[in-house]
């Protein structure tokens, strides 16, 4: 997509701006930093949000796993996530969050894998916020929501655009473009300069 075709894809929002749900799974943002090389920011972020959504700030939904570390009992959040959520809040997104887990895993360098899972969450909110939008954008390249997303395009008739980077998406999502359950697929590189826009 060039900057012509964003611009014309961004514009096309804004009679629909009070009617999108954004939903961001910013635990799979993050791991597409990784191949991009440069840092997608939560401020950047949100700017880039703002031409999707605008008014009900339960209509920007940040879903993240908090890390207390590895010991169970632990009410200490780490300073990493401590950040990460108050940028989120900062921001004006609705941030939903739960504790990560840390899964012992003697084959792991540092003995153990975290893991934290919010598809859950994030299915149950497209279904329960339904009469609140009309469309959603997911930030996400994981497949595991095409399920509700086909309910909710054949139920309730809603439209879905995913961003995600190239490299880092399911291949539930292209199958999901090919039947029409999504929209389109977005990619984050192709809005790296809207990004880094300063307004």
């Amino acid at each position: 997509m060039d900057k012509h075709q964003i611009k014309s894809f961004l514009e096309s929002f804004e009679s629909k701006r009070e009617r999108t749900l954004v939903i961001i799974d910013y635990g799979n943002v993050v791991k597409w930093e990784l191949s991009l090389g440069w840092k997608i920011g939560i401020k950047q972020l949100s700017i880039l949000i703002k031409n999707f959504s605008l008014g009900k700030k339960s209509l920007r939904r940040f879903y993240y796993g908090s890390d207390y570390g590895d010991k169970e009992k632990s009410s200490t959040l780490s300073l990493w996530s401590e950040a990460i959520l108050r940028k989120a809040n900062m921001n004006n997104l609705e941030v939903l969050t739960k504790k990560v887990k840390y899964i012992r895993n003697q084959n792991n360098k540092f003995g153990f894998e975290k893991k934290c899972d919010l598809d859950v969450e994030m299915s149950v909110d497209l279904i329960k916020e339904r009469n609140n939008y009309d469309t959603i954008i997911m930030f996400s390249g994981d497949g595991d929501l095409v399920y509700s997303l086909k309910y909710l395009k054949e139920e309730y008739k809603k439209e879905c655009f995913v961003f995600g980077a190239r490299g880092h998406i399911g291949r539930e999502i292209f199958d999901a473009k090919e039947k029409g359950i999504i929209s389109d697929i977005l990619f984050i590189e192709d809005f790296e300069y809207r990004l880094n826009m300063k307004r």
